[in-house]
């Protein structure tokens, strides 16, 4: 038989596996906004809470064409993303309220290198490598949607 305090540290030891079991889970469960770009249409997730965001893309093995994450914050700030447990590499677009393309980072997978705002956003849109590119999307493009309209 477990002493007491023996007893607790399994108990911590378990829930403490089963909380990392569940954290490397990847997201797909979040809901879904349309956003249009030109005649180019993404089904974006939302994550808009910090654990949401947190977690974002990590652990997705691949990701489709047309999707994204779309990550929303309460208020415009410099934003910075990095790629730790994501595996796909990713293209970040950073996005002013009014859906206006500020900047566009690449991002390789699974490392720890910041990827910073030009300015402050409450918008950043992931999307696969390259994609941005092949569409002929840069820093100005305009997206449309319902999140971009010009603010709160």
């Amino acid at each position: 038989m477990l002493h007491s305090p023996l007893r607790f540290l399994a108990a911590a030891a378990a829930l403490l596996a089963a909380t990392t079991l569940v954290a490397a889970q990847p997201q797909l469960d979040l809901p879904r906004v349309p956003i249009t770009v030109g005649m180019y249409r993404i089904d974006a997730q939302v994550a808009s809470t910090p654990q949401q965001r947190q977690t974002g893309l990590m652990f997705r093995e691949n990701l489709p064409q047309q999707e994204g994450m779309l990550f929303v914050f309460e208020e415009p700030a410099v934003q910075c993303f990095w790629m730790k447990n994501t595996l796909v590499p990713l293209t970040a677009a950073f996005v002013a309220d009014d859906g206006r393309i500020v900047n566009l980072a690449d991002m390789q997978a699974q490392t720890t290198d910041s990827h910073c705002s030009e300015a402050p956003v409450r918008y950043v849109l992931e999307m696969n490598q390259g994609w941005f590119a092949r569409k002929g999307l840069r820093k100005g493009t305009k997206l449309s949607g319902t999140p971009f309209s010009g603010g709160r």
